[in-house]
């Protein structure tokens, strides 16, 4: 993938790079999948949907963004 986003160039950010530097983790990180893991890597979040007793269907979602990781468990339904 070509970004040709240049106000991210402007910023001195190199999103080509990042599409990259995915590509080049995809495979150690796969050897970390479990059980609950609902998707795969890339993008700006995570899913998983842990096993927990007295929720229905709960999801962690996990996301990185350039101020840091944040972390929410909810339930839905």
């Amino acid at each position: 993938m070509k970004s040709f986003s240049e106000s991210y160039k402007a910023a001195g950010v190199d999103v080509t790079a990042g599409y990259k530097s995915v590509e080049l983790m995809k495979q150690h990180v796969a050897r970390t999948k479990i059980d609950g893991v609902v998707s795969g890597i890339g993008g700006f979040g995570g899913l998983f949907a842990p096993n927990v007793s007295g929720m229905t269907e709960p999801v962690l979602v996990s996301g990185t963004d350039g101020v840091g990781t944040n972390q929410t468990c909810f339930s839905y339904g």
